[in-house]
């Protein structure tokens, strides 16, 4: 005899479904910890953990980025146009944002090695009106020989007067020339000058005929060849250089007034009517290229009207490495030529861009 539900069909059904839901989320039922500790699946165990302490376990999908606010792909994103450098900026570290601090070694000059240096009216008996300064004898002096220049520039006071506009610079030059190929002289060199100098450089803005001037300073400048009677040559200027610049170029006019000595001390006196009373320096960079033009007068007439140009290209090798060629002509290529008119060139290397 078949005992029967007292149920029907519909009830039962509904009463299975409910049983089997429970069997399959038991974390929904689970009202005590030890109630998750039954169950052997990790998943379930964990989401029964979960809903026990009020915790979503459901994963969670990341917020989708709209089409306009996703980056630009790296191939279709327009390039940004480079901002053009400040040549008197990376030299003079004239904005704030450019300052990196005193005691700092950086460029000055340009530094180079010609081992080819050729004029073609040599010097072989240097004289000047100062008494007991004409060399008794002439030398056998060649006109090849080798050159070879460096200096230095560094930031002794940043900010002297406040405000980012004021920096105090130190700066040394030191060029030589040297009769290398002068067997008989026994390979001397011939002539060294140094060039220590101090300058307070300002910063400014402002425009004349499409130029910007970026920077002016006051300095100090000695220059001498440390050598004794009858070759003794030096002298002393206040310089007041003026930069401005436009693109890759760069110019520079610096006027300069000698402090005279007392005629007794003068190694030369006549100095400022052949070396002159200023110079211009204009400078083209780019590329690695660097080309530079000089030109200085003694801003006189008549028998006193004398001056220089000089010409200067540093050109890519390798790195760091570039090629060099110089011209000069005019007097005062060196202090003890400095009343001295001829012509030079040279061939060599250069180590560094000297306006950056």
């Amino acid at each position: 005899m078949k005992l029967e539900w007292g149920f029907p069909a519909a009830v039962r059904a509904g009463i299975c479904f409910v049983i089997a839901c429970g069997c399959a989320t038991p974390a929904a039922a689970a009202e005590d910890p030890r109630d998750c500790t039954t169950l052997a699946q990790d998943a379930e165990r964990l989401a029964c953990y979960d809903q026990l302490h009020g915790r979503d376990s459901a994963p969670k999908r990341p917020a989708e980025t709209p089409e306009s606010a996703k980056p630009a792909s790296p191939e279709l994103a327009p390039a940004a146009p480079a901002a053009q450098k400040s040549l008197l900026d990376e030299r003079w570290e004239l904005e704030p944002n450019s300052k990196r601090g005193a005691f700092r070694i950086t460029p000055y000059k340009p530094v180079y090695f010609l081992p080819y240096f050729y004029t073609n009216n040599v010097n072989r008996q240097p004289s000047s009106p100062a008494p007991g300064h004409t060399a008794p004898v002439s030398e056998d002096i060649d006109g090849t020989e080798a050159k070879l220049q460096f200096g230095f520039k560094t930031k002794l006071w940043e900010n002297v007067f406040g405000g980012n506009f004021s920096d105090l610079w130190f700066g040394y030059t030191q060029s030589s020339r040297w009769q290398v190929y002068n067997r008989a002289l026994s390979r001397p060199f011939r002539e060294t000058n140094y060039e220590p100098e101090a300058l307070m450089v300002f910063r400014t803005d402002y425009d004349v005929l499409g130029w910007n001037g970026r920077m002016f300073s006051v300095g100090l400048n000695h220059q001498s060849n440390g050598r004794s009677l009858p070759l003794s040559r030096s002298w002393n200027r206040v310089v007041v250089p003026v930069g401005l610049e436009r693109g890759n170029w760069a110019v520079t006019v610096r006027p300069w007034m000698r402090i005279l000595e007392s005629f007794s001390r003068d190694d030369n006196p006549d100095i400022a009517d052949y070396m002159g009373r200023g110079d211009i320096v204009l400078t083209y960079n780019a590329g690695g290229h660097e080309v530079s033009a000089m030109a200085r007068h003694s801003l006189r007439g008549g028998s006193r009207s004398h001056g220089a140009v000089q010409l200067e290209w540093a050109f890519p090798i390798k790195r760091q490495l570039k090629g060099y060629v110089q011209w000069f002509s005019g007097y005062g290529e060196s202090l003890i030529d400095y009343n001295h008119r001829g012509s030079y060139f040279g061939v060599g290397i250069s180590l560094l861009e000297w306006y950056r």
